[in-house]
């Protein structure tokens, strides 16, 4: 295994160039991203860079692969992983919300949902006894079949549950992009991560 001054932890996709261009403002030294098949960026004593899913990022950061990461707050309600989230950042704006279909009003005993750990909480908290079902394609889906009484979903903009005719019953949490942070490299990186820290902050408003 090469050896990096810093290792950080994007998710693919959407917030992958958000979170990119977020880091290299606040002045970290990011190398350039070789192509979509290269899933580590960059050279030994450099910073190093991690493309992964996003559910990954907190485990690695977590785990000290990477001292730091960038990962939605919706990921990180579900992970449980004990790390340091000193900044906002802003982007990347979305709920996760509790879904049914139109003129559903009966006890939910069912549901579908990429969140169970979070969804697992928010059942005990409210005292209902429903079953989650785990799922990792189109949630949407479940409420629309009957394979659950409900979904907990993230929502964007509604266009996808209005396509599918669903509503949006209440919305659970909000969500923005957090930079995260490994304890242990909080203390051992202090001089490379606080002007980082506060930087991002600065420039964030947060």
């Amino acid at each position: 295994m090469r050896r990096f001054a810093l290792t950080v932890a994007l998710p693919k996709g959407r917030m992958f160039r958000e979170a990119y261009e977020a880091l290299k403002r606040a002045g970290l030294d990011l190398p350039e991203v070789e192509g979509e098949r290269t899933l580590l960026h960059g050279k030994e004593g450099g910073v190093a860079l991690l493309e992964l899913r996003n559910k990954d990022v907190p485990v690695y950061v977590d785990l000290g692969i990477a001292e730091i990461g960038v990962v939605g707050k919706d990921v990180l309600l579900d992970s449980g992983r004990d790390l340091f989230e000193p900044v906002d950042l802003g982007f990347g704006a979305c709920r996760l919300s509790l879904i049914r279909r139109p003129g559903d009003t009966g006890p939910i005993r069912r549901i579908a949902t990429k969140y169970p750990n979070f969804t697992a909480r928010l059942l005990k908290e409210r005292g209902w006894a429903a079953d989650v079902v785990e799922l990792s394609g189109n949630i949407e889906l479940a409420a629309v079949t009957g394979l659950a009484d409900a979904v907990v979903d993230v929502v964007q903009t509604g266009a996808t549950l209005r396509a599918a005719g669903l509503i949006e019953v209440e919305v659970l949490a909000h969500s923005t992009a957090r930079l995260v942070v490994n304890r242990q490299a909080l203390k051992l990186k202090r001089a490379v991560l606080k002007p980082l820290i506060q930087r991002l902050r600065e420039l964030s408003g947060s």
